[in-house]
């Protein structure tokens, strides 16, 4: 049988959205190569998904439903049929619902699948279901805040802007481990003659494409803006004309508030010296088209939507929206370029019901009240591990009244704690549909291959679900690819007049990004926004700026894995070994610890095993565990999320993983 190349999409929570050619003989994936065509990765892939075949025919795949035969969290199943499972969920759901209310049960997902029908397969049954709604805020949801309170729903910029652009701020961006693609345009824009800087809290592998290094200590990034700020008012160096006709507020906070942000007082708050703030600052405001890549690390502290406003000021002040090459970008996913509420289906609610954040999944499984969750479904996601504060959420999962119902493609450490486990697809089993938050190109995929075993893509399960609770609604007895015909049938602003026949052909196409104007209440960049509170933006401490343990926890990505994404690799995770905490030469000094020992790193939520790696790339005071590893895997069974709080960001409800603190000890000392 001769083999058939298939173009797909990387389903990975990743910028980058890269196109794929899977060789596909036999019902088998052979191999799986970048796609030349692809207009934005261009054939490039990271070393996770190039070898994509690894993990759609990893050994671990579950293929079958499994019922729990053992005591919870000790992985023992037994073989179950679908319509056993079906049935058992479905029986489940009715006498949670009859004894507690619905809104006693709980849908937990998000992005293990970037597709749009995949990724919200579960909304329009859980609505339906009247249960409790999930707020799905673990990753960039006080990047969006921050961001709309100044641009309200305005795309950022096109991400080749940058091959034009004089000067790259990569501001709090671990390219080389989030979006190699864009790490690739950086390096052009460089070799083209362009002055790369990154803007971190300690030497990431993205230090190796800039000329130069700003190292700020945790949760100071808005305060460094504002300074920056006060130097391009204070040098003349505001683009007054475009402020005038494009900016609301400008004077307000020139006279308000950045007359306290002088280059000593931002010092004082981000560690830098005084005169390195003014260089980047007159950098920043002489530039001929200054591109901001603003990464989503420095919005996970207490103040972290107010960071990304103060940022987001930035390229207003100096009128860098109206020259060729300069702008920022900072996630091109602000507004759904798709329609989903023929998906979603909101309208379905029989009323209003409570909204669960996902960062407190630990509260809402051991002390939310009114009602208590008694059922829990887990698709697309894997709690046990990403989830913060993990010794909560592993005791609320050891619940013995707690139904648990979770839709995986391995038994991953959520699933271990499980009562039924329904086999899922990889992305190259189902349709679905693609667009990027890194890039703005839309692409249609079908499978490639036959769902494994008895795998069923999310869409199909929540249609099996619906009938066997009697809903009757016409969208649940479409099949996927229908769906996907749903998504596309009515076109948006983005989607109008682009190239359908490229679309239904598996390509990415770009999609028609719409500019001019500002989208906000007055029609300008609000600066002064009179719905945001407080109405000028400033800088606020993090929750841990006074907090009692010396280390600041950065809960960096990755290079070899994704979340936690690849579990499944061995050889990804052979490659990044044992889970390392990386302290500087000095910190690890005070407290005689050597480089290669095993440590405890603790705080008031837990204790986590560790690695230790001295190494200079560290500034003191700051500790950095790269990587979500299973806990399974990882010593103690514990990985960095047992340091993590449920505390949430200051707008937007989001994750706070960057703004912990920590102290470590060698693991054979008493505390």
């Amino acid at each position: 049988m001769a083999s058939a190349t298939v173009r797909s999409t990387c389903p990975h929570d990743c910028p980058d959205a890269c196109g794929l050619l899977l060789e596909v003989e036999g019902g088998r994936v052979l191999s799986v190569r970048g796609d030349p065509d692809h207009f934005y990765s261009k054939g490039t892939l990271c070393p996770k998904v190039k070898d994509y075949d690894r993990t759609v025919h990893a050994p671990g795949r579950v293929l079958t439903p499994l019922f729990r035969d053992g005591p919870k969290g000790s992985g023992r199943f037994r073989r179950a049929s679908w319509d056993e499972a079906v049935a058992r969920i479905a029986e489940r759901f009715r006498a949670v619902a009859a004894e507690h209310g619905a809104e006693a049960i709980l849908p937990y997902s998000y992005a293990g699948n970037m597709g749009l029908l995949q990724r919200n397969a579960g909304h329009a049954f859980f609505h339906r279901l009247g249960a409790s709604r999930l707020d799905r805020t673990i990753c960039s949801s006080s990047v969006d805040a921050g961001w709309k309170m100044v641009m309200g729903p305005a795309p950022g910029s096109e991400p080749d802007d940058v091959l034009r652009s004089d000067l790259v701020l990569v501001w709090s961006a671990n390219l080389i481990a989030t979006s190699i693609h864009f790490a690739t345009r950086a390096r052009e824009a460089r070799r083209r003659g362009a002055r790369v800087v990154v803007i971190d809290t300690w030497k990431t592998p993205t230090a190796a494409l800039a000329d130069d290094l700003v190292l700020v200590r945790p949760g100071s990034d808005g305060a460094l803006a504002l300074s920056m700020m006060h130097v391009l008012e204070r040098d003349g160096l505001v683009d007054r004309a475009f402020v005038a006709a494009n900016v609301q507020g400008w004077e307000e906070l020139a006279r308000e508030v950045l007359p306290r942000w002088t280059p000593a007082r931002g010092a004082e708050v981000t560690g830098l010296a005084a005169g390195r703030i003014e260089e980047l600052a007159r950098a920043y405001g002489r530039a001929r088209a200054p591109f901001l890549r603003l990464g989503y690390g420095a919005s996970r502290y207490g103040n972290g939507a107010g960071t990304v406003r103060l940022i987001a000021c930035l390229p207003a002040a100096v009128g860098a929206w109206a020259r060729p090459g300069g702008g920022m970008l900072a996630s091109a996913g602000t507004v759904p370029a798709v329609d989903l509420a023929p998906l979603t289906r909101e309208d379905l609610q029989p009323g209003k019901t409570r909204l669960v954040n996902m960062n407190q999944l630990g509260h809402a499984l051991t002390e939310l009240q009114g009602p208590r969750v008694h059922a829990l479904y887990v698709y697309g996601s894997n709690p046990a591990a990403v989830a913060p504060d993990q010794n909560a959420v592993l005791r609320g999962l050891a619940r013995e009244e707690l139904f648990t119902a979770v839709h995986e493609r391995f038994l991953t450490d959520t699933a271990r704690w499980a009562d039924v486990v329904l086999p899922a697809p990889t992305s190259v089993e189902c349709h679905d549909l693609f667009r990027s938050y890194g890039q703005f190109g839309l692409q249609r995929t079908r499978p490639a291959v036959a769902p494994l075993g008895e795998a069923k893509s999310n869409w199909e399960t929540f249609r099996l679900l619906a009938r066997a609770m009697g809903f009757g609604e016409e969208l649940f007895r479409l099949g996927d690819e229908q769906v996907v015909d749903l998504l596309l049938a009515k076109p948006t602003a983005w989607t109008e007049g682009i190239d359908r026949a490229a679309l239904e052909e598996g390509r990415a196409v770009r999609m028609k990004v719409p500019r001019g104007g500002w989208p906000t209440p007055s029609g300008k960049i609000q600066v002064l926004n009179p719905a945001a509170r407080p109405t000028l933006p400033d800088w606020q401490p993090t929750h841990e700026e006074g907090g009692a343990l010396p280390l600041r926890l950065q809960t960096a990505p990755a290079v070899d894995t994704l979340n936690s994404s690849f579990g499944e690799r061995e050889e990804l995770v052979r490659r990044q070994g044992t889970p390392a905490l990386q302290l500087s030469p000095s910190d690890a000094a005070a407290r005689g610890l050597a480089d290669g020992e095993e440590v405890l790193a603790w705080n008031g939520l837990g204790e986590v095993r560790f690695r230790l790696e001295v190494t200079g790339q560290v500034p003191a005071g700051v500790a950095v565990a790269a990587g979500v590893p299973w806990p399974s895997a990882s010593p103690g069974g514990r990985n960095v999320n047992a340091l993590t709080s449920q505390r949430l960001t200051d707008a937007g409800g989001g994750s706070t993983f960057y703004d912990n603190r920590i102290d470590v000890r060698r693991v054979t000392a008493s505390r």
